[in-house]
């Protein structure tokens, strides 16, 4: 059978998984009576509740004789480690692009990482349904991003449609009769190439996706570069710089079929296969025949640029809402991560019981702390930090920067840009985007960003949108203003009284319930001036024998402000951590004690001077 092999890439919230749907649907992949979830590729409970996409997956269909495998693939910035990966897999790409947003940061991301592979890609213009919709702009802007990245002139040349994800149809002009998808099957026919392989070379495959199953054990997910795969076929798996990590047996052969992996004996070159019966291989191992020395090339990973320390929960409520606490659990799950997830770099800490974990932003690191809290998991975070590095030609310090690219309202336009320029954000452009917007691109320190983003929601009343995207280092850029407001830390032991909160909320704003447990050194709210203040959150009303002329007056307490993980790991400062268990999410400070937290403080006060 003759093989097509696409990717979908485009940025976050764009249309690529609903537009699988649909490809899915009218390929005959789903039976008629057949019940599919929307979005039915995002399996995962935190891909459903987030509505992105963070795992990039395989699937399959058949369209007049030939199999076209499909990867869907994140759209967010921080997954890029996903795209880079999938990109080796497939030999043709269909760039998505929002018919009123235009190309945004992701788009330009994943389309460079397509255009170096040399990949043709084809461009669809979703979402023209839409009443913003201005799919012939976008169509010059998509041509205009092409031409700036260095596109070749047969990559110029590309092919476009014009679709609607949702509703199902795709033409190759918005004239078009709207009918159904089978233009764009008939597209990935003729324009993408099939897979270049050597049927009569030994069996080799990279390894690009890593999942774990709990009847089969690992997964392993890649496209046959060469000769015939076969079940219970001897191999060995090799390390880049060509070690032999283990040799092993094809328990299970599997291809793609719809949402299925379906059992097969025997796969040629040119495939995408999922494997069985291999317990060290990892990505981006290749897995190959005894015979094969030397091992297929991978393509290299951008580095992390943002880490995080990750510590046992050594607080007063330690131990009490999760079942894996301890350091050696912590340890083996993190390196068991960086297995699956390229992106990700763990090492040991210089700290007692912590670990370093590097990754591309907080959204990502986010998502790993959320998923291990689910696994039962305690933890406390540590302030998100950036990875500097040492310019080798002329010894300076050097940080990441990254583009964000910022939509407002106009009259909102100000005080972004005035927020920015104190995070040390440089403007590159300003121009309106119609009704009554303003696009503004910066290009700012990656640590300026840091905890922005709540703030710039509230700044533009909840309108704005904020996409950003790695830039590269330049010059580090000198100190950047933190929060300007202290906090109020509890001094006592016990659970929250609403008595004492309602005194304490004229002090500044609450996180916290009555009947909420407390403890000392515990963050209750954020001080309304910009130093920390000791209060008592389980102080309690006097009781006397004596009758008052009225009733006492109600006691109404403000509603507390409630933190999302990514939120709370953003607001705190370098002497605070975030306590994360399966059923809460506290802030604290890194010593609980307040004298220990004095003389922390007058030391690093001695060291800066």
């Amino acid at each position: 059978m003759e093989i097509r092999n696409v990717a979908i890439i485009a940025h976050v919230d764009h249309g690529k998984t609903t537009l699988v749907d649909n490809l899915l649907k009218q390929a005959g992949a789903f039976r008629a009576n057949q019940q599919v979830a929307e979005r039915a590729l995002d399996r995962n409970d935190l891909e459903r509740e987030r509505g992105i996409t963070i795992l990039a997956k395989s699937t399959a269909v058949e369209w007049k004789g030939v199999k076209i495998n499909i990867v869907d693939t994140p759209g967010h910035a921080d997954f890029g480690g996903e795209v880079e990966r999938i990109l080796s897999m497939v030999d043709g790409a269909i760039v998505l692009c929002d018919a009123a947003e235009g190309p945004l940061p992701q788009t330009k991301f994943v389309l460079t990482k397509a255009l170096a592979r040399g990949l043709k890609p084809i461009v669809v213009i979703n979402k023209v349904d839409r009443q913003d919709a201005r799919p012939d702009e976008v169509h010059n802007e998509v041509f205009d991003l092409f031409a700036a990245l260095g596109a070749t002139d047969e990559q110029l040349d590309f092919h476009t449609m014009f679709a609607s994800g949702r509703q199902g149809w795709a033409d190759l002009s918005m004239d078009g009769p709207r009918k159904d998808l089978s233009p764009m099957f008939d597209l990935i026919l003729s324009h993408v190439p099939a897979p270049k392989v050597e049927l009569d070379k030994p069996f080799a495959m990279n390894a690009s996706i890593l999942e774990s199953d709990n009847f089969l054990g690992r997964i392993l997910t890649g496209r046959v570069e060469q000769g015939t795969a076969r079940v219970n076929m001897p191999v060995r798996v090799l390390r880049q710089d060509g070690t032999v990590v283990e040799t092993g047996r094809l328990t299970k052969l599997m291809t793609f079929s719809g949402l299925d992996r379906v059992p097969v004996d025997e796969v040629q070159a040119g495939d995408i296969i999922a494997i069985a019966g291999l317990s060290d291989a990892t990505i981006p191992d290749t897995i190959a025949s005894p015979e094969v020395t030397e091992p297929l090339p991978a393509i290299p990973v951008d580095p992390p640029t943002l880490a995080m320390t990750f510590r046992i929960n050594d607080g007063p409520l330690g131990g009490r809402e999760g079942k894996k606490v301890t350091s050696r659990q912590i340890r083996d799950r993190l390196f068991k991560e960086t297995e699956g997830n390229v992106a990700i770099k763990v090492k040991v800490s210089e700290e007692v019981d912590a670990f370093e974990v590097a990754g591309r932003g907080e959204l990502q690191l986010g998502v790993l702390i959320e998923t291990m809290r689910r696994e039962g998991f305690e933890l406390t975070i540590g302030r998100p930090r950036v990875l500097t590095r040492e310019n080798p030609e002329t010894g300076e310090r050097e940080e990441p920067y990254e583009e964000a690219l910022i939509d407002v309202d106009e009259q909102y336009s100000g005080v972004v840009v005035e927020k920015m320029s104190l995070r040390k954000g440089q403007m590159q452009d300003m121009r309106p985007s119609g009704g009554g917007k303003v696009r503004l691109t910066f290009h700012i320190p990656s640590r300026g960003l840091i905890g922005y983003h709540g703030e710039f929601m509230t700044d533009t009343r909840g309108t704005g949108m904020m996409n950003r995207l790695f830039l590269g280092y330049f010059p580090w850029a000198g100190p950047i203003e933190g929060r300007r407001n202290g906090s109020l830390i509890s001094n006592s032991d016990g659970e929250a009284i609403q008595y004492a909160l309602f005194y304490l909320q004229e002090r500044g704003t609450l996180f916290v319930d009555p009947g909420v447990k407390v403890y000392v050194g515990m963050i209750l709210g954020e001080h309304s001036r910009d130093n920390d203040l000791d209060v008592n959150p389980i102080k309690e009303k006097k009781l006397t024998n004596i009758r008052a002329a009225g009733k006492d007056e109600a006691l109404l307490l403000t509603p507390p402000r409630r933190m999302s993980l990514e939120q709370a790991i953003a607001y705190i400062e370098d002497d605070e951590l975030v306590e994360v268990t399966p059923s809460a999410i506290r802030l604290r400070k890194r010593y609980l004690d307040p004298h220990e937290r004095k003389k922390h403080a007058r030391r690093a006060e001695s060291e800066a001077a």
